[in-house]
């Protein structure tokens, strides 16, 4: 083989690892902290539980979007700390391909704000999840400070979504209300009722399976009770020479 061969060979294996036709590997970094950790699982856990038995959407944490008009991997892409695709295959993806999933960019996004991101979370992500992803509905929730914010799209222009009275915010697209709760971002039912995560929804089951199971014992004691009472009644009838099935 000669250099000017193996340099056009080299060069078009290059080629190929740089603009993959699919299946992109992510390359957000690691989270900022244990408790922005922490919260993306819990979002992630309380909305795959509530909507186990759906399989038309994708709700990922900390994974790219490649969303590159010449489908390039090297150009255009961004992380949300979390996002939701909603009318597409419940699948696992190592990242979001815009170009390989019908064009979908995400019907939601919540970041998580840190000192290190929370100006680009407020300013350069917010404009382009307003001007190219055309996201719905965009969130941003620092776990440290609190602070929560979010927005609706409205003629192509992000308007403050107001609070109700509990200070929560409503999702359009989810459906869902999206609050603090015990100093974590929760989902909650347009009924006001926490989504659970899948151990808070066991632990409520068990609850009411043991309340349950004192009822009916409570139950069987006041029968029973109430048995012996009868019985020492009609004793006390026959000792008097009346007949208690005849009353």
């Amino acid at each position: 083989m000669t250099i000017a061969q193996y340099l056009e060979n080299s060069q078009q294996e290059w080629v190929e690892i740089e603009y993959p036709p699919s299946d992109l590997e992510s390359q957000e970094l690691p989270l900022e902290s244990y408790l922005h950790l922490q919260q993306l699982l819990l979002l992630l856990k309380c909305l795959d539980w509530l909507w186990k038995d759906k399989e038309d959407y994708f709700a990922a944490g900390n994974l790219t979007i490649y969303y590159s008009p010449n489908q390039n991997k090297s150009e255009y892409f961004r992380g949300p700390d979390f996002f939701v695709v909603l009318n597409t295959e419940r699948k696992p993806r190592k990242s979001w391909v815009v170009w390989e999933e019908d064009g979908k960019y995400p019907h939601v996004i919540i970041e998580l704000l840190s000192n290190s991101t929370a100006k680009v979370d407020r300013n350069e992500k917010k404009q382009i999840y307003q001007e190219i992803f055309r996201t719905p509905d965009y969130f941003w929730f620092s776990p440290d400070t609190l602070e929560f914010q979010g927005f609706h799209l409205v003629d192509g222009k992000y308007q403050d979504i107001h609070p109700n009275e509990q200070g929560w915010l409503w999702s359009q697209q989810l459906q869902l209300f999206i609050g603090i709760y015990e100093h974590k971002l929760r989902f909650f039912t347009p009924e006001w009722v926490l989504v659970p995560t899948p151990e808070e929804a066991a632990q409520t089951a068990e609850q009411r399976a043991i309340t349950a199971e004192e009822t009916a014992q409570t139950t069987q004691q006041q029968l029973e009770l109430e048995r012996q009472q009868t019985e020492k009644l009609a004793a006390k009838l026959r000792e008097l020479n009346i007949d208690p099935d005849s009353l």
